[in-house]
């Protein structure tokens, strides 16, 4: 199936298909006619003389330095070689495919004054899979993406070691359009909601499968009590965890005479928690929606008119926001589960073995799996504090308020990879306390889930070298193979 782009916005579910398996990309006909024109603007009125930024001047600060016509392809090249000045680590094959599908869709838009051969180029590099090589540090997410788009641009004119087979000659504005915009900030974040997704998932999973473990109540998930709040997030997933446990023959074992009272809040709390964290990463994943189908370059064409507008839709502000938000849900999401973990060691609190293992003291169990979880929590706490809330002046403070948008989304990954790693370690220990309970079963649907966990990792039975596990599970999670338990819970799931 090919996505075709420039006829329609591109949903969530196919940002996701495009950052995962490189769904094949085209430009719509209506495209190339609406970016056509806006590049004739641009030639008509560099051919003018008329002073225009971007255009015929120089940029930022020297914007009052008006460039002859003989020069305005130099100019933009050089903006491009002048801008790749980004260090640190590549952007991940999936990070740079949702970048390059992001540009190409920003300006198949008609409002950035480019060629149509400039969009198929984009394009040629996204379908060969020639994916430019780009750093992820450089960018504080105003006036564009702009050291880590002009990597992108270098390999459009064959520069670098990922070239494009025949250099693009870049027509005036064209350097400016490329380096423009919000596109590496949002493909982060977008790769980040995708990641935490998966990670939620795996989570509302291992909940369940801990509330039937240390052989909890359903009553929390009762629809009345969440009914009275009002919360849609929280409501649904009450429900969520109300059908995961349907059915359980730990939960009918102590129904009667159980004489505890209420389960802890990490187990009770779990649709007010996970509800509040869905609502977040909802927010996000609308806001985000948006800014992956907008125009964020500078200055702005309007072929209608003639005109050419200068604004400052390359301030990633949303785009940080949204990217804090996802940051604190993905920290709440591990919190809660290496909560879970402590819990299920706890025999005064599981009613499980002491670490869920028999034959303690010889046998350490989950002892250090639970203090590899707390360390990853604490580390995801750190990360989660705003990134939005800074602001560093740049271009001799032409440009005095940055959003710092691509750090706020970059940070996502290692988050994502943190609330895994401690979820990975929660399905372990649930699925074993799941076992101790035998010859009681949990519910229909939860066996099927303690039936994935075991097919990547075996019962516990003694001490052994438990990394492999652990690791085994993260990759598990981070597949998405718990998505099927919450259809169409998530923001990026498909439409039915």
């Amino acid at each position: 199936m090919t996505l075709i782009i420039g006829a329609r916005p591109l949903s969530l579910a196919e940002l996701r298909q495009i950052a995962l398996d490189a769904t094949p990309l085209a430009l719509a006909p209506e495209a190339r006619a609406a970016v056509a024109a806006s590049a004739r603007t641009v030639a008509e009125i560099a051919a003018s003389g008329r002073p225009a930024y971007g255009i015929n001047t120089g940029f930022g600060r020297l914007s009052q330095t008006r460039i002859p016509h003989t020069e305005l392809e130099q100019l933009q090249r050089n903006i491009v070689l002048s801008h790749a000045a980004g260090v640190g680590p590549l952007l991940t094959d999936p990070v740079v495919r949702l970048v390059l599908a992001l540009k190409a869709a920003s300006l198949a838009r008609g409002a950035s004054g480019v060629r149509v051969e400039t969009v198929e180029a984009l394009l040629r590099l996204y379908n060969e899979r020639l994916y430019p090589r780009i750093p992820s540090q450089g960018s504080v997410g105003a006036s564009g993406d702009l050291a880590p788009l002009a990597h992108l641009a270098l390999a459009l004119m064959s520069i670098g070691e990922v070239r494009l087979p025949e250099a693009l000659r870049l027509a005036p504005k064209e350097g400016l359009a490329l380096l423009n915009g919000t596109q590496v900030s949002t493909a982060l974040a977008l790769a980040g909601l995708f990641a935490i997704e998966d990670a939620f998932a795996a989570a509302t999973v291992a909940g369940a499968l801990a509330v039937d473990a240390a052989a909890g109540s359903d009553t929390p998930f009762d629809a009345r009590i969440h009914a009275l709040r009002g919360h849609a997030g929280q409501r649904q997933m009450a429900a969520c965890y109300a059908a995961l446990l349907a059915g359980s023959e730990i939960r009918r074992s102590h129904i009667d005479n159980d004489p505890r009272v209420q389960d802890p809040y990490s187990l009770r709390c779990q649709p007010q928690v996970m509800g509040a964290c869905l609502e977040q990463m909802r927010y996000a994943a609308g806001i985000l929606a948006v800014e992956a189908n907008g125009v964020t370059d500078n200055p702005l064409v309007f072929a209608d008119s003639g005109e050419v507008l200068s604004g400052g839709n390359f301030h990633a502000e949303p785009v940080a926001f949204a990217a804090d938000a996802l940051a604190v849900a993905a920290a709440e999401v591990g919190a809660l589960s290496e909560r879970r973990i402590a819990l299920l060691i706890d025999a005064s609190l599981s009613g499980l073995p002491p670490f869920l293992v028999e034959h303690g003291g010889v046998n350490s169990g989950f002892m250090v799996p639970q203090v590899t979880a707390a360390a990853l929590a604490s580390e995801n706490k750190s990360l989660a504090h705003p990134a939005s809330v800074d602001s560093m002046p740049t271009s001799a403070n032409q440009e005095d308020h940055v959003s710092m948008a691509a750090y706020a989304a970059r940070r996502l990954a290692d988050m994502a990879a943190n609330t895994a790693g401690i979820v990975a370690i929660e399905l372990l220990a649930a699925a074993q306390g799941i076992d101790l309970r035998a010859p009681l079963a949990t519910s229909p649907t939860l066996r099927e889930a303690h039936a994935l966990v075991r097919s990547r990792a075996a019962f516990y039975a003694h001490d052994r070298y438990f990394a492999p596990d652990i690791e085994a599970l993260r990759s598990l999670v981070e597949s998405g193979a718990f998505r099927r338990f919450l259809p169409r819970l998530l923001p990026s799931a498909p439409l039915p």
